[in-house]
């Protein structure tokens, strides 16, 4: 069927208005993140954020795979637990476009080498992991949602999304253990929670979700997997596309809630 004039122009139009940023892109569902928005016809242009443009080998090849996206996508440092690189990334950003339709927030942490490990017993717990937990996976996003709030509110329609974990639920908790963890992600949600809260009265409301993306098979998840079968484990680019579509479906109305990779909602 032949597309009208007005109907292209439309379609250009709509195209436009769509620039996403993904904080946490140089790996795992990030990456794939980024991929799938820079082939998603709705986006004209993507920022992909990570600690260490120079080494993130994958995102450039990504840059230079295709002509497009070259020009399409844009490599910025930011380090969560650097207030002054996130000052700077927002700052680049905003040189380059008014606005932000999409921002979504990948960054996280379950474990570091000789810092953090879930803990199984309360004796097991070290107040440093604690906080390099909540720095990373709950203040971090709150800090990248402070300095991008002025592209967010330049959007006509524009979503926060940080990607929780549903170990985070406290409703849902009948385990124990991983203190640092659940912890973290719970503080991240309830963050969420009063943000969506406060963006609503916005003359132009910013809509915030929280996200489960499921076990993932990543470098986070690696080390607690060996007992899930093939089907309990998604790999990153279908994580991806399962969040992607979810997130796409959301609505307004539905800011400030806690959902898992399927659309389902998660209880608090």
């Amino acid at each position: 069927m032949a597309v009208s004039g007005d109907q292209e122009k439309a379609r250009r139009s709509d195209k436009e208005m769509r620039v996403a940023l993904v904080q946490g892109a140089s790996r795992g569902i990030g990456f794939h993140m980024t991929r799938a928005l820079l082939d998603d016809d709705r986006y004209e242009q993507v920022f992909a954020t990570c600690r260490c443009p120079a080494s993130a080998a994958a995102l450039e090849a990504l840059r230079l795979s295709r002509k497009r996206s070259q020009s399409q996508l844009r490599v910025l440092r930011l380090n969560v637990l650097d207030e002054e690189t996130i000052a700077e990334a927002s700052d680049m950003v905003e040189a380059q476009t008014d606005r932000v339709d999409l921002l979504i927030n990948c960054s996280g942490v379950l474990h570091a080498d000789g810092l953090l490990w879930p803990e199984k017993r309360l004796a097991d717990l070290r107040a440093e992991a604690v906080d390099l937990a909540f720095r990373v996976n709950a203040l971090g996003p709150l800090l990248v949602a402070r300095s991008f709030e002025s592209v967010l509110r330049a959007s006509q329609s524009a979503r926060f999304v940080a990607l929780s974990a549903r170990v985070g639920s406290i409703g849902d908790n009948r385990r124990g253990g991983w203190y640092a963890y659940r912890a973290s992600k719970a503080a991240l949600n309830m963050l969420i929670r009063t943000l969506a809260i406060e963006w609503l009265r916005l003359p132009r409301p910013v809509s915030c979700f929280a996200l489960h993306p499921g076990t993932v098979a990543t470098d986070l998840s690696q080390p607690f997997r060996k007992n899930l079968s093939a089907k309990q484990v998604f790999s990153p680019v279908k994580a991806a596309e399962q969040l992607l579509g979810t997130i796409h479906g959301l609505t307004a109305e539905q800011s400030g809630s806690f959902y898992a990779y399927d659309g389902k909602p998660i209880e608090w």
